[in-house]
């Protein structure tokens, strides 16, 4: 099954203000998420990580509101911001150790044409790295092209 990795802010927490969810004083952020977006991203049949600097948090503050299930989380470095790697996204090369070979997209809001590139050339199985507007996070298109992508590659 295709994996899908899946950052939190830009893509699920739009960098502007939409209203989506009951406000939540101790997390006012958490008021951006879109709860059709969890139905949404389990329709698209993907194994599901987070690849977020929320790491194990997402699972417990943005998981439910989403009705989403807890997800794996891509283990990342303690070290949120390390140096670049020749130019790739510091995720980069974690995500593609966890995919491992098997098909995966990636749904982040600061994927490159240079990571787009590396991952091409360098990594053995199909992939999909998806840039998502973070000031809309994620749409329709972004969900359109997923599917497709995803039901060209089963």
């Amino acid at each position: 099954m295709t994996l899908l990795f899946l950052d939190v802010d830009g893509p699920l927490l739009p960098f502007t203000h939409r209203s989506t969810s009951p406000p939540d004083p101790a997390h006012p952020l958490l008021q951006r998420l879109n709860p059709a977006d969890g139905p949404r991203l389990l329709a698209l049949g993907c194994d599901l990580i987070w690849a977020t600097t929320w790491m194990s948090d997402a699972n417990d503050l943005v998981a439910p509101r989403l009705s989403l299930p807890p997800l794996p989380v891509l283990d990342l470095p303690a070290e949120t911001t390390p140096p670049p790697l020749n130019g790739l996204h510091w995720k980069t090369p974690y995500i593609t150790a966890q995919a491992d070979g098997r098909p995966f997209v990636w749904l982040d809001d600061e994927i490159s044409e240079n990571d787009r590139w590396w991952t091409e050339t360098a990594y053995p199985g199909p992939a999909l790295l998806h840039r998502v507007d973070p000031h809309v996070g994620l749409a329709e298109g972004d969900f359109a092209a997923v599917r497709s992508w995803v039901d060209g590659h089963r």
